[in-house]
């Protein structure tokens, strides 16, 4: 086990950020680009804008896991706890096999960015897994995410670090983990993971907030930009957690039609509408949307320029690139994914005149409803979802509200009005604190 706070280099092959193509540019760049564009504009003091550049902390694991064919397998894992200025960290455990440090650093920086622009009393933070678990059997995965907790448990606790599901994680997986930290400590401590099963102290409205969030963004956006949505088109680019439930909200709350969505196994496209419970039945029936007999297959990079008013990329980061932003065609893209689109990719967009929702706005939903979900672990009374869907409505409008002011105020594009509002609550809580 190795604790670290000094940055190293991408854990791609240690292939340099410089030799990546812009399509594999290093997320960490990014997001370091993205802070760095905003500090400048806003004139941070070097030694604020120096501090927010890098993790204050990070944990390094190796993992062993016994297989079910009883050999001993070692998998590398990660905890980065990017800034806790405004309170403990928060942030998902990710399982894919492409895992990177700096993937994860990525993901802690635009976490403590999303916490504070919806103003929770939180800091960020994100860990990850370098397997596959589509290759695991269900025993393995059980010991897997035990053992991460295992190596990793001492730095976390609901007053330090609270994670939660993310990418090919799930509650059952949070159970086990939430299971394993309580075992440690010698008594029940729920509180340490969210994202849990009901029973065992999760929150209502957990399930969809992520997407309901993004939804509610997208209605905000429409708004302002005098977009009627009701039969308004829109494609899903991840039908994952996400996706899936954002399908299944714009079709519920906006009246949208769907046309086009994708997964890891390839797209489907249909002019006149896909319903969601037809296309979700398909896919836990098959496990993948493809073969769906309603609609055409289409590859990824048609999805991405299709004719509609709200594009969703709701999977991995860089998937729109300088490559195929300029096919992009959508009148909004409503980022429900972490970082998909690139430096280049917005520039351009910006240029064609697509109204982004940046991610950290965007898809905010769901570390709401993991705070209201650690509120009420906190204090052992737990809140029905009608009551769980106002309070994150709110939490949501304001959020959305905030960065649209702060774009006119500054005359700037959403994203960096959405950096502009959350490292001004990160830089003063760390001048308050006496860090910088």
């Amino acid at each position: 086990m190795n604790t670290s706070t000094a940055p190293v280099g991408i854990n791609r092959q240690n292939i340099s950020a410089g030799s990546l193509p812009e399509i594999l540019q290093n997320p960490f760049t990014v997001a370091q680009q993205q802070l760095d564009e905003a500090a400048a504009y806003m004139k941070l003091p070097a030694s604020a804008h120096e501090m927010l550049r890098w993790p204050l902390r990070e944990l390094h694991i190796m993992i062993p896991v016994r297989m079910d064919d009883g050999n001993t397998k070692i998998f590398q894992g990660f905890r980065v706890q990017y800034n806790d200025a405004r309170g403990p960290c928060k942030g998902g455990i990710r399982y894919h096999p492409a895992e990177t440090i700096d993937t994860v650093r990525a993901l802690a920086a635009w976490m403590t960015w999303k916490t504070a622009l919806v103003d929770l009393p939180l800091g960020g933070g994100k860990g990850g897994v370098v397997c596959d678990p589509k290759n695991l059997s269900q025993g393995e995965l059980e010991r897997l995410s035990r053992a991460y907790i295992r190596q990793a448990g001492s730095f976390l606790g609901p007053e330090k670090d609270v994670p939660a599901p993310d990418l090919y994680t799930s509650a059952q997986v949070m159970a086990w983990m939430a299971d394993e930290y309580s075992f440690m400590q010698g008594n029940n401590e729920f509180g340490v993971i969210t994202g849990k099963p009901l029973a065992l102290g999760g929150s209502a409205g957990r399930n969809d907030a992520t997407a309901r969030g993004g939804i509610f963004c997208i209605r905000e956006a429409a708004a302002v930009l005098g977009i009627g949505l009701e039969r308004a088109t829109a494609a899903i680019q991840g039908y994952g957690n996400a996706g899936s439930h954002a399908h299944r909200l714009a079709e519920e709350l906006l009246g949208m039609k769907v046309v086009a969505v994708s997964d890891s196994t390839g797209c489907i496209y249909n002019p006149d509408g896909l319903f969601h419970r037809d296309v979700a039945a398909h896919k836990k029936k098959t496990g993948s949307v493809t073969g769906f007999p309603c609609a055409v297959p289409i590859t990824n990079e048609n999805l991405i320029s299709l004719d509609v008013a709200v594009l969703i990329p709701a999977a991995l980061e860089g998937v729109i690139h300088k490559e195929n932003a300029h096919s992009v065609r959508a009148l909004m893209i409503a980022e429900l994914a972490n970082g998909p689109l690139t430096p280049e990719a917005d520039s351009i967009l910006r240029e064609k005149g697509c109204y982004v929702i940046p991610d950290l706005l965007c898809n905010a939903g769901g570390v709401t409803v993991s705070y209201f979900e650690m509120v009420q672990n906190a204090y052992g009374y737990y809140w029905d979802e009608d009551e769980v869907h106002l309070k994150l409505e709110k939490k949501m409008i304001t959020a959305f509200r905030n960065v649209h002011e702060a774009s006119l105020h500054h005359k700037v594009h959403n994203r960096r009005a959405a950096y502009i509002v959350a490292i001004e609550r990160v830089a003063e809580a760390m001048k308050l604190r006496g860090w910088v």
